[in-house]
C-alpha cells in the first residue's frame, strides 16, 4: 500500500535534529523523497542516513534561512534534484537566550526575528514561487504554543512565533485559489535539545512545566512528525490557514 506523500517531493528546514529529524523520517515513512536541510551538516548527513538506511531517498543541502542567497540557492538545488517541490516544512528556528522584555539584548531579539520569522518568509517565499509554477503544493510552519499565548521571559521567541502564524495566515489565504495549502504547527513542551537548553542546570523548571501539561508529560518529536506528515498530505486538502496546537491541551487551559 503507497504512503500517503508517495513520491512527493518534501523539503525540511532545520533537519538535523529534533522535530526536523523526527518529521524527515516520518515523510520518509509515507513514500517522500526527503531534502534536509540545516546550517548542522553532520546532523543533516545523519537524518539522510537514518532514511536511507530504511530503503528511503533523501539528500542533504546545507542552509542558513535567514541568509536570502542560501534559501534561494537550496529551493534550485531542489528543483534541479527533483525537478518540483510538493511540500515544505519551515521548520528551522532557535530560541536565543532567555531575557525578560527589559533587559532582552538588542542582538539576541535581532537574531532571533531573522532566523525565526526572516527566515521563514524567505523559505515561503522561495517555494511558493516554485508551488505557483507547478500549481499545487503544501507548506507547514513551525510556530509555538508561544505564538498563541505569552511566556514570561521570552519576548523575541513569543513575538516571533506570533509572527509566523501571521505569516501563515496571510499566505493560505493569497493562495487559496492557487492549490498550494500553507498552515502552521504549534508545538507544546517537547523533549527536544531545544528544551534541555532552556532547562540547562534547572531541572525543577523543567519538572514544573511538566506540571503545567494536562497529560502530564511532555511530548516527543514524533508527535509533532506526524502531525505535519498528515498536514502535508492530500488527506488535508481542505485544510489552509491553520496555527493547529498539538500540546497535551496546555493551551485549552
Amino acid at each position: 500500500m503507497a504512503g500517503t506523500l508517495q513520491d512527493k517531493v518534501v523539503l525540511v528546514t532545520g533537519g538535523a535534529s529534533g522535530i526536523g529529524r523526527a518529521t524527515c523520517l516520518a515523510v520518509a515513512r509515507e513514500g517522500a523523497k526527503v531534502v534536509v536541510s540545516d546550517i548542522d551538516a553532520k546532523g543533516g548527513e545523519e537524518t539522510v542516513g537514518f532514511i536511507t538506511q530504511k530503503g528511503g531517498q533523501a539528500t542533504f543541502i546545507k542552509c542558513n534561512v535567514a541568509k536570502k542567497d542560501e534559501v534561494e540557492a537550496l529551493i534550485d538545488g531542489v528543483v534541479k534534484a527533483y525537478g518540483r517541490i510538493d511540500g515544505a516544512f519551515n521548520n528551522a528556528g532557535i530560541e536565543g537566550t532567555p531575557a525578560d522584555t527589559i533587559v532582552c539584548t538588542d542582538e539576541n531579539f535581532d537574531k532571533i526575528i531573522d532566523i525565526n520569522v526572516k527566515g521563514v518568509w524567505l523559505c515561503m517565499r522561495a517555494e511558493l514561487r516554485q508551488m505557483q509554477k507547478q500549481g499545487n503544493g503544501a507548506i507547514v510552519n513551525t510556530a509555538s504554543v508561544a505564538g498563541l499565548v505569552g511566556f514570561e521571559g521570552l519576548p523575541a521567541y513569543v513575538a516571533s512565533k506570533h509572527a509566523v502564524i501571521g505569516l501563515t495566515k496571510t499566505g493560505a489565504l493569497e493562495f487559496a485559489k492557487s492549490g498550494v495549502r500553507i498552515n502552521a504547527v504549534c508545538p507544546g513542551v517537547i523533549e527536544t535539545p531545544m528544551i534541555d537548553r532552556l532547562f540547562a542546570g534547572v531541572p525543577e523548571a523543567r519538572e514544573g512545566f511538566k506540571d503545567k501539561e494536562p497529560v502530564g508529560r511532555y511530548g516527543k518529536p514524533e508527535e509533532i512528525g506526524e502531525a505535519v506528515t498528515w498536514l502535508l498530505s492530500d488527506q488535508a486538502s481542505f485544510v489552509t490557514g491553520v496555527a493547529m496546537p498539538v500540546d497535551g491541551g496546555l493551551v485549552s487551559q
